[in-house]
């Protein structure tokens, strides 16, 4: 079963449009939401969850609509880039509120994932820090047996030690065919070793939604002299940056030259050269 099926999401701002947005998260996998400052990731996510009002399209959750989501809210985790916890609550104190809340609370879950993350279990919630504060939120999101976990910007503020805890423990997660996660960032570095697909949404408008290996399997770098790139197919050439001191380009592998010199592209770099060539 699919976690997520969205088809022509729409919804309209005065200053801003997400429109026809569609993508579909496979079950068991990590799906990257890539965009800068700005791009429409926040609220794609707060209409999943119904925090906004759709203007067109559907969402599937969990094999449910999302006129079922109060059935469902079992079921997600969530961590947005605002966590909703009162400044003098303790971490202690926000699990017994959540044990409250949620059927499936796991204490013994809640209070293994805090020894990992090494968060103070007796400090008040306003003397975190922003790292702090989203480690804490994940916490809560994996506490209560969540099948699909919506992440936004859930790796901001966070440590080099801390990310790669945090990206260990969402891997872990998703080894369950039936848990998956849609993570949302502007910080492309962050996603590249953790996802199994990405979606490159730019100014309200989903530019690229593929699986990450088949996507750097497709393309490469290609640095070469500028009358040789122009004789490449130019279907084939995703973006080229011409110098006098050469050219290089963003290339489909399989109309490369065997005699070409390649170098393997990144998830940031394919993501910023799509961007310029929205622009």
């Amino acid at each position: 079963m699919n976690a997520l099926e969205i088809k022509n999401l729409t919804k309209i701002f005065p200053d801003f449009e997400l429109r026809d947005f569609t993508l579909t998260l496979p079950g068991g996998c990590i799906m990257g939401l890539i965009g800068e400052n700005g791009a429409g990731k926040s609220t794609v996510l707060k209409l999943i969850l119904g925090m906004l009002h759709k203007d067109g399209g559907s969402v599937t959750i969990l094999g449910r609509s999302d006129n079922d989501l109060r059935l469902a809210k079992e079921d997600i985790g969530i961590v947005m880039d605002e966590i909703g916890i009162p400044g003098c609550l303790t971490a202690v104190q926000v699990g017994r509120i959540m044990s409250g809340t949620f059927q499936s609370w796991d204490s013994g879950e809640y209070d293994r994932l805090l020894n990992e993350l090494n968060i103070p279990k007796n400090k008040a919630f306003k003397d975190f820090s922003q790292g702090m504060k989203m480690k804490l939120g994940l916490c809560l999101a994996l506490s209560h047996r969540a099948k699909l976990l919506l992440l936004d910007e859930a790796t901001n503020g966070l440590d080099p030690v801390a990310r790669d805890q945090v990206t260990e423990i969402l891997n872990d997660f998703t080894r369950d065919e039936n848990h998956s996660i849609l993570i949302s960032s502007h910080i492309v570095s962050d996603l590249e070793k953790l996802c199994d697909y990405v979606a490159f949404l730019h100014k309200g408008r989903l530019l690229l939604c593929e699986e990450k290996d088949r996507l750097l399997e497709e393309y490469a770098i290609v640095h070469c002299e500028a009358d040789r790139l122009e004789a490449l197919d130019a279907d084939s050439v995703l973006h080229k940056k011409v110098s006098p001191y050469g050219a290089e380009a963003i290339v489909k592998r399989n109309s490369i030259p065997s005699d070409m010199a390649v170098s393997p592209v990144s998830v940031e770099e394919l993501f910023i050269y799509m961007v310029k060539e929205a622009k």
